[in-house]
C-alpha cells in the first residue's frame, strides 16, 4: 500500500474530516468536482491494490464517473488535469511517504501547473481558450441558477439586489477560478485519500490527521507576500490577476490554518460553537474568514499551539 502519510491516532473522526473536505470541494468547485475525486482515487487504487467487494464496486464506480458527462470544452481539460494532480500526489506517496497529505497535494498542483502552464503557452491563445471556456461555465451556472429561481417564484424574477451580489460573486470567481481550483484539488485529492485508505485498511482515520493539528510548510508565506506584493504594484493587468491568484489560493489554507489553531488552543469546539460559526459565516463571512487568516498567519511565527500547549502544561 502506498505509504500513510500524516501520523495520526487511529480514530473514528476520520468520517468527519472527510465530509468537512467534501463540503470544501463543492463549495469551491470549478470543474466537476466527483471527477476530481474519481479520477486520483482510481490512480492510488491502482497503487495501493486495494481489495474486495466493496473496491471493486467504488473501482468501477469511479470509473463511470469519470468518464460520464457530455463532451463540453472543459470535459477533456478537467480529466486531464485530475489525472494529473492524481498522478504525482500517488508518485509523491510513494517516494515522499512521511510527508503530509497537504504537502503531497499542494506538491502535486505545483507540478501539474507547471505542465499546464508549458502546454498552454506552447500554444496560440492557449490560456485565452481555456479562461473563456471556464468563464463560459461559470456565467452559464449564473444563468441557470436565475432561470431557476424566476420558476420557482411563479415567473417572477429574484430581486436584482440578490442577482447583483451574486454577478459580482461570480465575477470574483471568473477573477480567480485558478486558486480556487488549486483549494478544490487540494480538499479532492485529501478525499481520494481518505477513499483510498479506507478501503484498503478498512477502519480508522483514513490517513487524515486531526484538524487542530493541520499545518503546512511555514515558508509558504512567502508566496501570499509575494501574491499581495503584486497586487499592490502596478505591472499590468496579468501580473495583478496572477498576484491575485496566488492570495486568495494562500488565504483559503491561512483560514483553515486558523480555524485549526482555535481548535488546537481551545482544546475543541462544541457544536453550539459550530453552529455559531455557522451563522458568523453567513451573515459576516469577510469578517470571519478575514480573522481566521490572520491567525494562521501568526501561528506561522509564533506557533501559537506549541505555546498553548507549553502554558498549560
Amino acid at each position: 500500500m502506498i505509504g500513510n502519510g500524516v501520523a495520526a491516532a487511529r480514530g473514528g473522526r476520520g468520517g468527519g474530516r472527510a465530509v468537512g473536505l467534501l463540503v470544501v470541494v463543492f463549495a469551491t468547485s470549478i470543474v466537476q468536482p466527483t471527477v476530481l475525486v474519481a479520477l486520483p482515487l482510481l490512480v492510488m487504487m491502482a497503487l495501493g491494490a486495494p481489495r474486495g467487494a466493496m473496491a471493486t464496486f467504488v473501482a468501477i464506480l469511479a470509473t463511470l464517473v469519470a468518464i460520464a458527462g457530455p463532451r463540453d470544452g472543459l470535459w477533456y481539460v478537467e480529466r486531464a488535469w485530475a489525472l494529473s494532480v492524481g498522478g504525482a500526489f500517488a508518485a509523491l506517496s510513494l517516494v515522499r511517504p512521511a510527508w503530509r497529505v497537504t504537502s503531497r497535494a499542494i506538491a502535486s498542483i505545483v507540478g501539474a501547473s507547471a505542465v499546464f502552464t508549458g502546454f498552454l503557452v506552447s500554444r496560440s491563445s492557449g490560456w485565452a481558450a481555456l479562461d473563456w471556456t471556464v468563464s463560459d461555465r461559470l456565467r452559464g451556472g449564473f444563468a441557470t441558477w436565475v432561470d431557476a429561481m424566476a420558476v420557482l417564484r411563479d415567473g417572477q424574477a429574484p430581486s436584482p439586489a440578490l442577482v447583483g451580489a451574486i454577478w459580482r460573486t461570480v465575477e470574483a470567481q471568473v477573477h480567480v477560478f485558478p486558486a480556487l481550483l488549486a483549494l478544490e484539488t487540494v480538499a479532492a485529492l485529501g478525499l481520494a485519500w481518505w477513499l483510498c485508505e479506507r478501503l484498503a485498511r478498512g477502519g480508522g482515520d483514513g490517513g487524515l490527521g486531526p484538524v487542530a493539528q493541520f499545518r503546512f510548510n511555514d515558508q509558504l508565506v512567502w508566496v501570499m507576500i509575494l501574491g499581495l506584493v503584486l497586487l499592490s504594484v502596478r505591472l499590468g493587468d496579468g501580473a495583478a490577476r496572477v498576484g491575485a491568484n496566488l492570495a486568495v489560493f494562500m488565504a483559503g489554507l491561512y483560514a483553515l490554518r486558523g480555524f485549526a489553531v482555535g481548535l488546537g488552543v481551545s482544546g475543541g469546539i462544541s457544536l453550539f460553537g459550530y453552529a455559531m460559526i455557522a451563522l458568523g459565516l453567513v451573515f459576516m463571512a469577510p469578517a470571519v474568514i478575514a480573522f481566521a487568516v490572520l491567525l494562521g498567519v501568526a501561528d506561522t511565527w509564533l506557533d501559537l499551539r506549541t505555546r498553548a500547549a507549553s502554558l498549560s502544561a
